[in-house]
């Protein structure tokens, strides 16, 4: 037995349900509670057990400052506990699993709850700081004379909001946003509107296709206030055609662009949860993992092109591992954008594109679209930023298990110009 890796024995999620929809009522650390829950009931894992709950989340709410230790307590972690919250971007699912791998190997614990949250729907709308420094005096002033002086200091255009979301999604660094970063390697890989939105059609179609499966990973959620259970994704649309992709009108670039919200991950409110463990204590609990995290790589881009992190990381743990694309019996590649991940496909199987920026002579291979999302990706299930990586984990082990196959790679662009690949192995 390899007593230093780590095994994810189980996992959960809620229904991904895109924002302003069912799930909106809800805050990121409620729908992280309703995942770790869901989890220690599935598991029956005794809380006191756990050494650490790391958590990615990216829009991190004010009122919850270090999430991952308020959806622990919460959840009912004891609090001798600790908690840690992580933020990669794309890749803060992700990055939880990795960290509970480093801690682990450095003795710091053996059992963690890990995974990621998200509820883009409550990313607060903002004042402008000259709004704000307005507030300020008015909350300052002392007399009736003062605060009526600074009352009507207010113009109609302090109260136009500043949208978080937007902000989030525009990197400071290239000064794009991630729809624009798609319309450029829409433009450099010569990808046509028509390409973008059968790759759409076809993530939809799986999705809808895989309904009844991915039901094993999802818990309900219920909304008192509503009397209601909320038991599935809404993202997929089971009427979606080529015609009504081909009617949307470009987003980012409204002349000539091709990206539209058709073939871009939609946004989405959702958790995960996974348990994980070193391999030894597994066995020693009597438990019998998903599978291991065998080998991982992180790796920087140009920012402008943060869609291609993938293929930079995908080269760098094929280095660290030596497994190549072929050893793959499933893919999981986060549909950002239709664009994003076709450009992917296109710099894996180019050896110029290996020369020029992955230092090898070769390129990293075929991605074969047969063994590519199978279930459909964040174009159809949505894309809750903190999360998706985490559950691109879940459901690459799951679909491992009902396939009996051996391996599968997830990899994700993240913004800010980075990307990871993850190596997972069915037990």
């Amino acid at each position: 037995m390899k007593e230093n890796r780590l095994v994810i024995v189980d996992g959960v999620r809620t229904p991904f349900c895109k924002a302003g929809t069912e799930l909106a009522s809800l805050g990121a650390e409620e729908l992280g509670r309703i995942a770790v829950n869901a989890l220690l009931t599935r598991t029956g894992l005794d809380p006191a057990l756990v050494d650490e709950v790391i958590f990615g989340c990216v829009a991190q709410p004010m009122d919850a400052a270090n999430i991952a230790r308020v959806i622990a307590l919460r959840a009912g972690i004891p609090e001798s506990v600790p908690a840690i919250t992580v933020q990669r971007n794309c890749a803060s699912g992700c990055e939880a699993v990795t960290l509970a791998q480093e801690k682990m190997l450095a003795g710091r614990g053996s059992i963690f709850i890990v995974g990621g949250t998200e509820s883009m729907s409550n990313i607060p709308l903002l004042f402008k700081q000259t709004t704000a420094a307005k507030f300020n005096r008015l909350s300052r002033a002392k007399s009736l004379g003062r605060r009526l002086q600074s009352l009507a200091g207010f113009r109609p255009s302090d109260f136009q909001p500043r949208v978080g979301l937007l902000l989030g999604l525009q990197d400071p660094v290239c000064g794009l946003n991630m729809g624009e970063t798609a319309e450029l390697l829409a433009r450099e890989f010569r990808l046509t509107r028509q390409e973008q939105d059968a790759f759409a059609l076809v993530s939809n179609q799986r999705a809808i296709a895989a309904r009844d499966k991915l039901m094993n990973e999802i818990c309900p959620v219920f909304l008192a206030s509503k009397s209601l259970a909320v038991t599935h994704d809404n993202g997929p649309r089971e009427n979606q055609s080529r015609e009504a992709l081909a009617k949307l009108k470009p987003v980012f670039d409204r002349r000539t662009g091709t990206v539209t919200a058709g073939n871009a991950s939609q946004v989405t409110d959702g958790a995960v949860a996974l348990l994980v463990m070193s391999e030894q204590r597994a066995a020693q609990l009597g438990l019998t993992p998903l599978g291991a995290l065998t080998g991982y790589a992180y790796a920087g881009c140009d920012p402008s092109r943060m869609g291609l992190g993938p293929a930079f990381a995908m080269a760098r743990a094929e280095a660290q591992t030596g497994l190549s694309l072929a050893d793959a019996d499933l893919i999981e590649l986060n549909e950002a954008f239709a664009a994003q991940t076709l450009a992917v496909l296109k710099c894996a199987q180019s050896d110029q594109f290996a020369r020029k920026f992955l230092g090898r002579e070769h390129s990293l291979g075929e991605i074969p679209l047969e063994k590519l999302n199978v279930n459909g990706g964040a174009i159809a299930l949505g894309h809750p930023v903190g999360a998706t990586g985490a559950r691109i984990i879940l459901t690459s082990l799951r679909e491992l298990q009902r396939r009996k196959a051996r391996r599968a790679l997830v990899t994700l662009c993240v913004g800010g110009g980075q990307g990871t690949a993850l190596w997972l192995e069915r037990n």
